[in-house]
């Protein structure tokens, strides 16, 4: 003799009833309510971070380079073009010390100045930040 063990879903009338398909739809609709909403804020906060670091070590490290070729930082007219192309008031460009001129993550150009006016001795590094206007949002190297 054999015994018959019934599984849902084989034969006749088998399958998962309205009740059951529903019970794991609010489920899955419940998890996405409470995951999504921590997520939403993670886009900025890696734009924030990803800006910091061109401006403190990518930007700042071929600047770096620029200056121990030529004595000097770019000027605030030449400003970061003088990374890629070279000026006509370097003596000795070594370049290019970054390929394109970089822009920040929200999609415009960082702006320089040289000598800075937050670090007279050096120069003056920053992004606009998320409104594109100078204020409280602004990310620097004086940071």
């Amino acid at each position: 003799m054999r015994n018959f063990v019934f599984r849902k879903g084989s034969g006749p009338g088998g399958g998962f009833t309205l009740i059951e398909l529903m019970l794991v739809v609010i489920i899955i609709g419940a998890l996405a309510a409470m995951v999504l909403p921590r997520l939403t804020g993670r886009s900025e906060q890696a734009r924030i971070s990803a800006c910091k670091a061109d401006i403190k070590a990518n930007i700042a490290t071929a600047l770096k380079l620029y200056e121990l070729d030529n004595g000097s930082f770019p000027t605030t007219e030449e400003g970061l073009e003088a990374l890629s192309q070279k000026p006509s008031s370097a003596s000795n460009w070594n370049g290019p010390y970054i390929e394109d001129k970089p822009v920040d993550p929200w999609g415009r150009e960082y702006r320089f100045k040289s000598p800075g006016e937050r670090r007279p001795q050096g120069y003056d590094l920053y992004s606009l930040g998320k409104d594109g206007k100078e204020g409280e949002d602004d990310i620097g190297n004086w940071d």
